[in-house]
Formats: structure tokens, C-alpha cells, sequence
């Protein structure tokens, strides 16, 4: 399997206080990861990293067969599908959502003097479609809901059909019914054979999606465990990363965590 991502020996300081690594992990092709950990456990810092939005202060990061730092950003961030409440807070809120998503082909915020082929059109509403609000298109951005932004977000980062794919939060802020709609999304889109490589970032058990098959714990900025979501996801892991005695079930399909108290 080739390697699309990899962190060797990176830290990452700010005010000379360490909030990430030392880490070394690498993402190979058809892997599907997710991040687990306790808040201020250095996750966005860690999918930022991998997305290009930060320089590490010690160590190598390699993007897609590149050095982060030896690379224009430009060639090498269209590549990359990124969906984030940061990314969210920077796009022009009067821009309509089919522009936003149509903008990401060339890894811009907003829709200017580029010129866009019907394919471009096509492919833009088909991903608004996909994740269930293609009549949302012509709205502007800054009147969606929080789960419509989500949802109009994780389709612009895969307008560009990148070869990586970074969710942080995907579902963080919906009630059951649109946590559970949108994974199925993630994960039907994920399961095509084309799909890209992932690393989706959460909190919660219970929003990992089905199909994953990579988890990396992170504790006190660094990397507690990681490998095969089987072998690596278990009680005694997240005991020690989150500081309680939890209960771990497995349905075949989706994961849960109860407080073992109970």
C-alpha cells in the first residue's frame, strides 16, 4: 500500500509549550482512520498537520510523496478534502453553497474569476446531493444551520476528488437523527471503490463511523496507541486515555461506550 501521510518524529510547540508529539503514524491508501481523545489531547493540531495549515517545530511531515516545507501549498492542498468548524469560520458567509463547493476545485474560499466547466457543475450538486441538501445550492452559507454547514462543508472537501480526506467533528453538534444520517453518508461514500483515504476526528464512540478500520488515541499530546480499530480500540485503552472505567460493545458494525459504573 502506498504511504499518503506520515508524521516522523513531529512536534508541534506554542509559546514554547509542547501541545503535540513526539508522534511518528503514517496513513496508507484504502485505510480509514479515526482520532480519538480527551479535549486539549492535541487533535485538530494533529489533523492540521496532516491537512497542511501548520509547519511542526521539530520533524519530518510528509504529504502525498512530499515534504511539507520543500512543496507549494497550492499544488498540493487541492489533493487534500479538509471539513472543519475553523475552515467553516473562514468562508464568506454571502457566497452561495453550490459556489463554495464548486471554489474548493481550486482550493479557494469563495468563487471569483474561475471558470467552471459543466463537469465542475455536475459534480458540484451530485455531492450536494449525496449528503442530502441539494436544494440548499442556491442558498448563501451564512443562513444554514450548524448540520447543514457540516453537510455542505464535507461536500466541498470532495469537490477536488482528493486522495486524502480530513473530517474533524463531523457530527459534533447534531441531535441523534442528523449524527446518524450524516455517518451513514460518510460511510456509503467511503465504501465506494475510488474513495479516498481518511482520518475523521471526534470525541465520541458512538460517532465513529461504520467501515473504519484505524484508531489512533492520543493522550496528553501524544500518541497513547495506535493500529487496527479490533485491536486497538478496547476498554482498557480508553480507561487509561480518558481517565474513566468504561464498557466497550460492538454490534458488528458501530461502537459504544458506557460508563462501566452503570
Amino acid at each position: 500500500m502506498q504511504r499518503l501521510l506520515g508524521l516522523d518524529e513531529v512536534e508541534v510547540f506554542r509559546d514554547a509549550k509542547r501541545i503535540l508529539g513526539p508522534i511518528s503514524w503514517e496513513l496508507l491508501s484504502g485505510q480509514r482512520w479515526v482520532v480519538l481523545g480527551p479535549n486539549g489531547a492535541g487533535k485538530t493540531t494533529f489533523l492540521q498537520l496532516l491537512g497542511a495549515l501548520i509547519h511542526p517545530t521539530k520533524g519530518r511531515v510528509e504529504i502525498l510523496g512530499a515534504k511539507l516545507g520543500q512543496v507549494d501549498l497550492f499544488d498540493l492542498r487541492p489533493r487534500i478534502g479538509i471539513s472543519s468548524s475553523a475552515l467553516s469560520e473562514l468562508l464568506p458567509s454571502e457566497e452561495r453553497v453550490v459556489d463554495l463547493v464548486l471554489a474548493a476545485a481550486y482550493a479557494i474560499t469563495g468563487r471569483w474569476l474561475e471558470e467552471y466547466d459543466l463537469w465542475d457543475e455536475s459534480r458540484a450538486k451530485a455531492l450536494l446531493d449525496i449528503f442530502g441538501i441539494r436544494e440548499l445550492g442556491p442558498r448563501r452559507f451564512g443562513t444554514l444551520s450548524e448540520g447543514e454547514r457540516k453537510r455542505a462543508m464535507i461536500a466541498r472537501s470532495l469537490m477536488s476528488d482528493p486522495e486524502v480526506l480530513l473530517l474533524d467533528e463531523p457530527a459534533a453538534g447534531l441531535d441523534l437523527g442528523g449524527r446518524e444520517d450524516i455517518l451513514g453518508r460518510i460511510s456509503r461514500y467511503l465504501d465506494e471503490e475510488n474513495a479516498p483515504a481518511s482520518v475523521i476526528v471526534t470525541h465520541h464512540i458512538e460517532e465513529i463511523p461504520r467501515g473504519t478500520t484505524h484508531v489512533a488515541l492520543l493522550k496528553n499530546a501524544e500518541l497513547f496507541s495506535s493500529g487496527p480499530i479490533q485491536d486497538t480500540l478496547t476498554s482498557d485503552n480508553l480507561n487509561m486515555v480518558f481517565g474513566v472505567k468504561v464498557k466497550l460493545s460492538f454490534d458488528g458494525e458501530r461502537y459504544c461506550a458506557t460508563s462501566d459504573a452503570l
